[in-house]
C-alpha cells in the first residue's frame, strides 16, 4: 500500500520514494523556501509525473523547483534529473567527485546496471566542492556536507528550521561496492561528522524518517557497529 506525501516539518515534505511513488525510487524530499522550491534527489526516473502530481497536491508549483540537489550519483536518486532539468529549467547540483558519472552516463558508477536501465549523459549545473558548502535561500541556509564512503562524492544536506535540525542523510547505511568507489574508512569518519550535527530528524534514503536526537544517533551508530 502506498503512503501519501508527508510533511516532515513546516514546508518540508516527502514527495517520492518506495512507498510513495515507485518501488525502485529512493526517497525524494522537497523544501519550500517561501515559494522557491528545492528538491533533494529525484527517484529512479519512472515516476516523474507522480512526483509532479504529489507536489501539486501539496498546493505547490513544480515549475518553482529552482534547485535539485543530488546526494550522490546512483540511478535510484538521480533518474528523473533530465525530466526536471528540461521541463522546468531546474538547476542540478552534485558534488564534483560524483558529477562525472552523470555527465558521461556511466551505468556502472551509477549502479544503473543494477536496475537494468541506462541514463543519458546530462549536464550538471553546479559542482559542489570541498567539505561544506552553504546555499542561501532567502534568510535561510541549506548546508551541503561532503560525506564520502558510499560513493566518493556522497553528501548529506541539513537545514535548521523551527528550532529543529533536519538531516537529509540518503544512503548513509551503504551499501559498499568497489565499482562505486566505496571507502568504508572514509565512511566511518563521515558518520562521526553526522553524529556531531546532533540532528533532531533524519530523512533517510530507503528506510524512512527518524525523529528525535536519540533515534537519529541510534540509527547511525547501529550501522557503524555493523561495519566494525
Amino acid at each position: 500500500m502506498r503512503l501519501k506525501t508527508e510533511e516532515i516539518i513546516s514546508g518540508g515534505y516527502l514527495v517520492g520514494g518506495p512507498n510513495v511513488t515507485q518501488a525502485d525510487d529512493a526517497a525524494v524530499y522537497l523544501i519550500d523556501f517561501a515559494g522557491d522550491l528545492v528538491m533533494i534527489d529525484s527517484g529512479a526516473g519512472r515516476s516523474s509525473s507522480q512526483i509532479v502530481r504529489n507536489i501539486e497536491m501539496l498546493g505547490l508549483n513544480p515549475s518553482k523547483i529552482s534547485h535539485l540537489i543530488l546526494t550522490h550519483c546512483h540511478i535510484d536518486h538521480i533518474g528523473a534529473v533530465p525530466f526536471f532539468r528540461e521541463r522546468y529549467g531546474t538547476k542540478v547540483l552534485i558534488h564534483e567527485l560524483d558529477a562525472q558519472a552523470i555527465e558521461t552516463g556511466d551505468t556502472i558508477k551509477m549502479a544503473a546496471n543494477w536496475y537494468d536501465t541506462t541514463f543519458p549523459p546530462t549536464k550538471v549545473d553546479q559542482k559542489l566542492k570541498g567539505v561544506h558548502e552553504i546555499l542561501k535561500f532567502g534568510n535561510e541556509e541549506l548546508h551541503c556536507l561532503h560525506i564520502p564512503g558510499h560513493t566518493p562524492g556522497s553528501i548529506s544536506v541539513y537545514l535548521d528550521r523551527g528550532g529543529k535540525r533536519i538531516l537529509f542523510g540518503q544512503d548513509i547505511h551503504g551499501p559498499f561496492n568497489k565499482a562505486f568507489g566505496s571507502d568504508t574508512v572514509a565512511w566511518k569518519k563521515s558518520m562521526q561528522a553526522l553524529l556531531a550535527l546532533e540532528a533532531d530528524i533524519l530523512c533517510e534514503g530507503h528506510f524512512g524518517i527518524y525523529r528525535s536526537k536519540n533515534n537519529v544517533k541510534d540509527y547511525i551508530e547501529r550501522y557503524i557497529e555493523e561495519y566494525e
